[in-house]
């Protein structure tokens, strides 16, 4: 049987074998493998470089077993999750997507901290805001930067476009609100002032007429859009009112605040319908559940509900909520907590829904991005999504113009999804997800 080593190979071996057995002591075993190799003028030396090799060898084998048994373990592990995963399955819809690593751009501009990321609700445009003062209009499809907008002279909190993605607002710790006309190069057409403290979360109310603020000055409130007239202010928080959400029917604005409340108005009369009591620290973030959402809510929360009910399907009858006491707590707009989601390591800093219903995404200053399912309440996926505080995140949402001609009040059917997903972080980088 030939060799299937060189003979510089079977040389090296031959030489090595003998350093073994002569510092084993295996001394005949030494003499009949020098005369069987044809090697009789060998003698042993320490300081050669056949010394030690036999065992460095062997040693080099077992490292490399050990690390093809944990690759193997891997690949077996991320098979598995393939097979598990909605795009492994031929029945699966686009829908079922949720982030997973790498993501798709890592976005470089920002000189301080995001705080605030908003997708257009027509085009491929994202708008990440920031503590450098600065909001900046980036193409998430192909990763460009369009512009930089500047007016704030202190860090901007947060950011939202409206339901035509004609307007986008911003709101500042240097007091102010500012609204920015898409349609004239973004131009800053209107600021509003009248909080006194700094101002921590801003949104368009469904409708576009309104815009709602929240602040450290525990108000909330309601401005109108084409004077810049504040029509409304909402008192009853005790401390800081962190962040504000509305239904998808602009029936409902939700606040939650440093008092550890999450508190439900009524925007016709300006009253809290109901307190939410549960957190033990700062809630940092709220937002309702899309009606897509109800069934699995439904069904992790045991709640009996007929389908043929119009009251059951009415926006606003569910919410979500994230706290520094590291939880995402699910609630009834009652009050009562339907499951409390534990998993993150620190700080919750912000939520989101699919529009298709099935998932929560929650990120946290523990720099992940975790993905719940609605369902059963599983953490599905844990992405190691930011090197520092993941700050914010949103998800793409796109505009069907079924009333394009008519001018009405979009609603939530006037959206579908979009598999894209930015989050933004204390790291400077804004980072989409997308398949």
């Amino acid at each position: 049987m030939s060799s299937a080593l060189t003979d510089r190979q079977r040389d090296e071996l031959h030489k090595s074998l003998l350093e073994y057995l002569h510092v084993s002591g295996l001394h005949e075993t030494f003499d009949t493998l020098k005369r069987e190799v044809q090697l009789d003028s060998y003698e042993p030396d320490n300081k050669s470089k056949y010394a030690g090799l036999l065992e460095k060898k062997w040693l080099s084998t077992i490292r490399l077993q050990k690390k093809n048994m944990d690759l193997s373990a891997k690949i077996a592990e991320l098979e598995a999750e393939l097979q598990s995963a909605p795009s492994a399955r031929r029945s699966a819809s686009v829908t079922d997507w949720y982030p997973r690593i790498p993501p798709r751009h890592t976005l470089l501009g920002h000189r301080q901290p995001i705080t605030s990321v908003a997708f257009h609700p027509t085009f491929s445009l994202v708008a990440s805001a920031s503590e450098d003062c600065s909001i900046k209009i980036w193409d998430w499809e192909t990763g460009d930067l369009e512009q930089t907008l500047k007016g704030h002279t202190k860090s901007i909190q947060s950011i939202s476009f409206d339901n035509s993605g004609q307007y986008l607002v911003s709101c500042s710790s240097d007091l102010s609100t500012k609204i920015w006309d898409g349609n004239d190069g973004w131009k800053n057409i209107r600021t509003l002032h009248g909080h006194d403290h700094s101002v921590s979360s801003v949104l368009f109310m469904p409708g576009d007429q309104h815009v709602a603020t929240a602040s450290r000055d525990k108000t909330i409130k309601l401005w109108e859009t084409s004077t810049g007239f504040c029509s409304r202010t909402l008192i009853g928080h005790d401390d800081w009112v962190r962040a504000i959400a509305a239904s998808s029917d602009g029936r409902w604005l939700a606040s939650g605040s440093s008092d550890q409340t999450v508190r439900v108005w009524d925007i016709a009369s300006g009253e809290v319908r109901h307190e939410l009591r549960g957190h033990d620290h700062v809630v940092e973030c709220v937002v309702f559940a899309p009606v897509a959402a109800y069934e699995n809510i439904r069904t992790l929360g045991a709640i009996q509900g007929a389908k043929d009910d119009p009251s059951a399907t009415q926006p606003g009858l569910f919410l979500a909520s994230g706290s520094r006491d590291k939880t995402v707590r699910l609630w009834s707009q009652q009050g009562h907590i339907l499951r409390v989601l534990h998993g993150h390591d620190n700080w919750v800093r912000s939520i989101a829904f699919s529009p298709n219903g099935k998932f929560l995404l929650s990120v946290s200053d523990d720099k992940t991005l975790r993905v719940w399912d609605l369902a059963t309440a599983r953490c599905l996926k844990v992405v190691e999504a930011h090197s520092h505080f993941v700050t914010c995140l949103a998800w793409g949402r796109s505009r069907v113009d079924v009333n394009a001609n008519t001018g009405a009040r979009a609603s939530e059917q006037d959206f579908q999804p979009v598999n894209v997903v930015a989050t933004g972080s204390v790291d400077l980088s804004l980072k989409i997800w997308a398949p």
